[in-house]
């Protein structure tokens, strides 16, 4: 199979900046999410009109029937910052032959399993390396990396505190 930044609609994505730039509240929105418990650990999330199933690793109580939680983390932001890889190699002309954001996060489970209150329950430190088979120089591979940093929203959401609040509605 043929790979292609090119076919990234940059077109409708000039448009929509130009749109938002004309008028901000053209790019205000949300997004929402909705996740219905299945069984022991095992949830249902739809987003959209897609639907994706979690699950816990068997160390943790689940049944390792589906991707872990925190490993969602990791995948948001590889498949924002592949996005971006692809939308900057566009935006300069260039291709890849293949690209590939391979991303770790350390964690101690002491956190999670409220065994010692110093330990926080989330990761430690989140690393990524990207795989990228390309001709173009290390200089613009620089510039892309540090553009894709830069309007990443995922990379934004978990290097900036977010704020988060919580309400609980009885059935």
């Amino acid at each position: 199979m043929t790979k292609s930044c090119s076919t990234l609609d940059l077109a409708t994505l000039e448009a929509t900046k130009a749109a938002v730039a004309e008028d901000p509240s053209v790019g205000s929105g949300s997004f929402t999410t909705v996740t219905s418990w299945e069984d022991g650990a095992r949830a249902r999330t739809t987003a959209r009109s897609f639907v994706l199933q979690t699950d816990e690793p068997a160390p943790l109580g689940g049944t390792d029937a589906a991707i872990d939680p925190m490993e969602l983390v990791l995948a948001a932001i590889g498949t924002c910052l592949t996005i971006g890889w692809v939308t900057q190699a566009v935006q300069r002309g260039i291709e890849y032959r293949d690209l590939r954001i391979e991303v770790s996060g350390d964690f101690d489970l002491r956190g999670y399993l409220a065994l010692d209150e110093k330990v926080r329950p989330g990761f430690s430190g989140i690393s990524y390396t990207v795989h990228v088979d390309t001709d173009a120089d290390q200089a613009v591979l620089d510039e892309i990396r540090a553009a894709t940093e830069a309007t990443s929203p995922m990379f934004d959401n978990v290097l900036n505190a977010t704020p988060v609040t919580g309400t609980i509605e009885r059935a």
